[in-house]
């Protein structure tokens, strides 16, 4: 079996409130409002059966929750609880779900990952790179890492950014969909060495965080993040870091490699082969950001699973990136 962790959907119902509340978007946001495919499950069904033993583990796309203001609590209720009904319908199509959670409000997004893992089932929870601009290690957001390790299930981290993020500091804007091709990357790789020298992993050695693309440029940049990072410090004359490096009870290196990461890479052999050199199959999961892609919107799922299947290892490890590693840290 092929188990997707990283699949987007819009339940119906969560699609009607959304346009209702912002019916144009900018940016992302615009196209997911006019991707029929994500709310379809007509057509959702016929390309799903288009790759065999297929299924998915569903989770919402863009826009973040919290960008619904004071609506976000009752957003994020309705979309999981959708979600939570569709795995109930459709318990062959997808395994599971991944909760969406009201970033922006430190009590209710506890309450409604705690409400989404016991009460609905929910594989695990989604969160995006940065919440409204801030990272994701502030004191109002660490406490979710500390209640998904206590709850033993996984943290999905999706990257988001958009063109107000400008590429140069003297222009207002980012132009080419720069803040995407290379934003997007850049944002989750970022995130992560915000959680890394937070210290997370010293205080919960088994939290699981799947990073979304194969965690973003850290695997190409595995040298940097290795001997650069070993000089933590050397570079900054405003603050002392060189004492994060002294609290820490290993390389950052080898915190970046305690995450984990999918292979949801639009069809690139050598990243790919590059991040399961970095993070290792067993960290490892199959990804494809279906229902997105060229080739009637599936071309990424087919690209991700052609590839896949071309690589050079054992049949066990296949199983691993496919399934196995998915039943694991899910509990399916």
């Amino acid at each position: 079996m092929k188990i997707d962790v990283f699949s987007h959907i819009m339940p119906e119902a969560y699609y009607d409130r959304m346009i209702g509340l912002a019916p144009t978007g900018k940016d992302m946001d615009r196209l997911t409002r006019s991707a029929s495919h994500l709310v379809s499950l007509d057509q959702r069904f016929r390309a799903m059966d288009e790759f065999g033993d297929y299924t998915q583990i569903i989770s919402l796309v863009a826009p973040p929750i919290e960008s619904y203001g004071p609506r976000a609590n009752d957003m994020a209720k309705l979309a999981n609880d959708a979600m939570a009904e569709l795995v109930k319908m459709y318990p062959d199509r997808f395994l599971g779900f991944v909760a969406s959670l009201p970033m922006n409000e430190p009590a209710g997004l506890l309450e409604e990952a705690t409400r989404a893992v016991k009460e609905l089932g929910a594989a695990g929870v989604q969160v995006f790179t940065n919440v409204s601009g801030q990272p994701l290690d502030r004191p109002e957001t660490l406490p979710l890492f500390d209640l998904m390790a206590e709850l033993d299930r996984p943290v999905w981290i999706h990257p988001h950014r958009d063109a107000g993020f400008a590429d140069y500091q003297r222009q207002p804007k980012s132009h080419y969909e720069i803040w995407w091709a290379f934003g997007w990357p850049y944002e989750t790789s970022v995130a992560m060495a915000h959680l890394v020298f937070s210290g997370l992993f010293d205080r919960h050695p088994g939290i699981k965080i799947i990073t979304h693309h194969m965690g973003g440029i850290v695997p190409y940049l595995e040298g940097k993040v290795g001997a650069g990072f070993d000089y933590l410090g050397t570079r900054t004359s405003d603050e002392d870091y060189k004492i994060i490096l002294k609290k820490l009870k290993k390389r950052p290196i080898d915190y970046f490699r305690m995450f984990y990461a999918d292979t949801a890479l639009f069809g690139a052999k050598a990243a790919t082969v590059c991040g399961l050199d970095f993070f290792g199959v067993d960290h490892t999961l199959f990804g494809t950001d279906a229902p997105f892609g060229p080739e009637g919107k599936w071309g990424y799922t087919r690209w991700a699973i052609e590839i896949i299947d071309r690589l050079d290892i054992s049949p066990a490890d296949r199983q691993a990136i496919y399934e196995g590693n998915a039943r694991r840290l899910m509990k399916l």
